[in-house]
């Protein structure tokens, strides 16, 4: 089969569009024939260090059943379907209590296993869901790691409501679009960050209540502005070392700070005295739940969710998807079309 396959760390010139052997399934697992895959940002860690070598990357997958491996039930060859990136050994401690996202076994498909930069990949059984009858493949695919991570921070660690001001860093970003879509769902006032005018006025068709242009006004005097000096409830930040800090000075006192990315950098000085003095909360998020993602896949399933899609390139053209993301070019997802 044909593969993006990088042998060596470094540049996406490192990318390979390559022969490799067909992948088999074993008991319990599913080969899926790949029609689309999504990039993320993980997806450039990887290339840069994160992954075993030589390594295929790709954790956003959807596409068809082309083979059952032994034990596998429920499913047929040919179903349509979108992959869950996120696997767990359903037995360690944290496991049987139910934090699957703190497994000590975790794995994300893509990651530290092969992922969907191919036309065939092998996924255990239970990470399959049916692929919704109003999404197309390329839509399924902007789902999964983006819409499940948005929901993670801004529902489940953010506790979002009709009360909440929300502020998200980097509009035109995956999870951004996605957080934006999910803070007007759940009633909130949302403040989001850009640097250009065509990203503002996406975000502000998405739903956004206000748009700051970062490299016109500062960010933190802005939001001040835009909520009579108290600052905003949560901020959805995966930015980084960029934006720790102005994160924090946009809070109100009691405000809670989501991190989920450093894409900017990872190390960072901050006053810690302006932390307990105003009583933030910083919570990190790393991974979802299948939970989280099935709300995501119900809600684009009903159209209340929005699937946002950038740019699909072939998958022959990986590389050039990949310098697309690294300079900011996208609004939404990147895919692959396989």
């Amino acid at each position: 089969m044909k593969a993006v396959v990088f042998h060596e760390y470094g540049g996406a010139d490192k990318l390979r569009y390559e022969d490799v052997p067909n992948p088999s399934p074993q008991p319990g697992e599913v080969l899926v024939r790949v029609k689309a895959v999504a990039l993320n940002h993980l997806d450039i860690w990887e290339r840069m260090g994160g992954s075993p070598l030589p390594h295929i990357s790709g954790s956003d997958i959807s596409g068809e059943i082309a083979k059952l491996g032994d034990c596998v039930t429920g499913l047929k060859n040919g179903e349509k379907v979108v992959v869950f990136p996120l696997t767990s050994c359903g037995h360690c401690e944290a496991c049987l209590l139910g934090r699957p996202t703190q497994c000590e076994h975790r794995q994300i498909i893509g990651n530290q296993t092969n992922g969907g930069y191919a036309e065939y990949v092998t996924v255990p059984a239970e990470n399959i869901f049916p692929l919704p009858e109003k999404l197309s493949f390329e839509e399924a695919a902007a789902l999964p790691l983006a819409g499940s991570t948005a929901w993670h921070m801004l529902v489940s660690k953010g506790h979002v409501d009709a009360t909440s001001t929300v502020l998200i860093h980097g509009a035109g970003s995956g999870v951004s679009v996605y957080a934006v879509q999910l803070g007007k769902i759940f009633g909130a006032k949302v403040i989001v960050t850009t640097s250009t005018e065509e990203k503002a006025k996406k975000a502000r068709d998405l739903g956004a209540d206000h748009v700051i242009n970062y490299l016109n006004e500062n960010v933190v005097d802005a939001v001040k502005r835009l909520t009579n000096e108290h600052g905003v409830d949560i901020v959805i930040d995966h930015v980084g070392a960029a934006t720790f800090n102005e994160s924090l000075q946009a809070l109100r006192m009691g405000g809670k700070l989501v991190s989920a990315g450093v894409t900017t950098g990872k190390k960072i000085e901050f006053d810690i005295s302006f932390l307990y003095r105003n009583e933030l909360i910083i919570e990190g998020s790393y991974i979802y739940t299948m939970g989280e993602f099935y709300q995501v896949l119900k809600m684009a399933s009903e159209g209340r969710l929005k699937p946002v899609i950038s740019q699909v390139f072939p998958l022959s053209k990986a590389a050039e998807a990949q310098r697309t993301m690294e300079e900011a070019r996208q609004f939404g997802k990147l895919i692959l079309k396989v």
